[in-house]
């Protein structure tokens, strides 16, 4: 049975028009087909507004880009914010490049609670310029990418790294150029620094920068302050976070009971005769045990000192001062 174009299945040779879209949930790659597609629909006339409407598609509000290079003068590592990533990917236009677009090849996914990666190890970022001259930028990498899982599949982190690129050049320019020793010599020198143009680097440079006023910017947005209040407000902010003493835990109060310390005592008493062969144990309270002299302080007043002895009116409970020589004095 043949298939017919009513069938879900069917693939015209024309296009995919009847064929069956995959969820984004089941190829996140497909993300990055579709921002290929929305970079390809972009004119000379697109303005900021478009460039945030495309971050605002495919990146998370708190969503961060990453590039990782080595230059002639060491390695570099930039990372900017949702706020600067529309302006990164204009900069790649503004450099005379007319095209853009990126290669997955061979790329694992692993599927997280609230997120899904996307590593590919042989990501190919391809860029046609068409000035200075015609030549295509083919600039190889690492893409990671962190998408959220949800039905928006926004990407939450960007991180390229750049291994190695190369420009080509069409043999029908050479051809034509053969006999111009000075057109071959200026093709013949590269137009881009690992795949970036200057317009993209400077930017990024400028970044470095322009990613911790970020707070200021949008204070001043929200507030409508001046720039100097608004540095004024963030830097009292930020010394109240400093000078605010770290928050402490409550700690229940552990309440510690007293032991009580048995003694046994085997003393007769001289006036009850009878009971000479009983020995019986008798238990006095902590405070008869403690030394006055390392509990109270010289030139205080009376302090109550009970036990078990009697005073001379029948009391257990008598006072004991303390005179200024330091002497002991009990008061019944």
């Amino acid at each position: 049975m043949s298939s017919t174009p009513h069938d879900p299945f069917y693939s015209s040779p024309f296009g995919p028009f009847y064929r069956r879209h995959t969820p984004y949930m089941v190829q996140p790659e497909y993300r990055v087909y579709e921002m290929n597609k929305r970079l390809q629909s972009r004119t000379e006339d697109s303005d900021n507004l478009w460039w945030d409407a495309f971050a605002t598609e495919f990146f998370e509000d708190d969503a961060t880009l990453t590039l990782s290079f080595c230059l002639e003068d060491g390695p570099k590592r930039y990372t900017i914010g949702r706020t600067l990533i529309p302006r990164y990917f204009s900069t790649v236009f503004e450099g005379g490049v007319t095209d853009l677009y990126y290669i997955l090849k061979h790329s694992k996914e692993s599927y997280h609670n609230s997120s899904i990666t996307v590593d590919c190890d042989q990501c190919a970022m391809v860029t046609q310029h068409g000035k200075p001259m015609f030549t295509k930028v083919c600039t190889e990498g690492r893409l990671i990418l962190e998408f959220t899982f949800d039905d928006l599949m926004r990407i939450k982190t960007w991180h390229f790294t750049i291994r190695q690129y190369r420009e080509l050049v069409p043999r029908s320019i050479l051809a034509m150029h053969a006999q111009d020793p000075q057109v071959l010599d200026q093709l013949s020198k590269n137009i881009t620094r690992m795949g970036l143009t200057n317009f993209t680097l400077n930017y990024l440079r400028l970044c470095v920068i322009l990613e911790p006023m970020q707070e200021l910017m949008s204070r001043h947005k929200t507030y409508n302050l001046s720039p100097r209040d608004c540095l004024k407000t963030c830097l009292f902010q930020k010394w109240q976070r400093m000078v605010a003493p770290p928050a402490e835990p409550t700690r229940q109060p552990t309440t510690k009971r007293r032991k009580r310390k048995n003694s046994t005592s085997s003393t007769s008493n001289s006036s009850a005769g009878n009971n000479a062969n009983s020995t019986g144990s008798k238990k006095k309270t902590p405070a008869a045990n403690l030394s006055l002299s390392s509990q109270v302080p010289q030139g205080l007043g009376a302090i109550p000192n009970c036990s078990l002895n009697p005073g001379r009116d029948g009391d257990l409970c008598h006072s004991t001062a303390v005179t200024p020589s330091g002497q002991f004095k009990e008061k019944h």
